[in-house]
């Protein structure tokens, strides 16, 4: 069962569904990733598409992230995300939000800039490459510095041409591939 690695909530248990429906994070590519972000994450703001069990969101308000909007489509992953915001302690209130709602119809109408956005829809259906070129349309979701982070499997993974973003780094652990990216220099654009 996954937990929380670090923080105020470190040690907790996250619930997850049986089955192949949800597939969260590894622990050990989740641990990887908040090393790489490493105090950053204190007082950052985060939109968590596809969230699944809100493992990474969960992780980032442990360590101590301003604000999580959880987004996720599917009934039964919203409900696994209260119940792990519950469970660990960081439940909804000013520095967390669930939606269940469509993620591309909410990337149409951009409300706040986040410091991360971490993209990891279902594997195997170009998802989490339409989201990302959706994101790219609406750069004002991103902050000035921050980051687009995918997590996909490494079979899925294609260059991708951006108008605003660019790709800075890919980072694999096993069957998770980290991508990154940000925002492209004025000049380049």
């Amino acid at each position: 069962m996954p937990r929380i690695i670090s923080g105020k909530a470190k040690g907790r248990k996250i619930f997850s569904l049986p089955g192949d429906e949800i597939r969260p994070i590894t622990d050990k590519a989740k641990m990887a990733l908040f090393n790489i972000l490493g105090p950053d994450v204190l007082g950052s703001t985060w939109l968590d598409l596809f969230a699944g069990t809100g493992s990474v969101g969960l992780e980032a308000l442990s360590r101590g992230a301003a604000f999580v909007r959880f987004v996720d489509w599917n009934p039964k992953a919203i409900r696994l995300i209260r119940k792990n915001l519950e469970h660990t302690r960081l439940q909804e209130g000013d520095n967390a939000e669930v939606l269940q709602v469509d993620v591309f119809a909410l990337l149409d109408h951009p409300d706040r800039a986040f410091d991360y956005i971490f993209i990891a829809p279902p594997q195997y259906h170009g998802i989490w490459k339409r989201a990302l070129l959706k994101v790219d349309e609406r750069p004002e979701w991103l902050a000035p510095d921050g980051w687009v982070i995918v997590q996909i499997h490494p079979n899925e993974y294609e260059w991708v041409p951006l108008k605003h973003l660019e790709e800075f780094d890919q980072r694999r652990y096993g069957s998770v591939l980290l991508v990154f990216y940000q925002r492209k220099e004025e000049n380049e654009v």
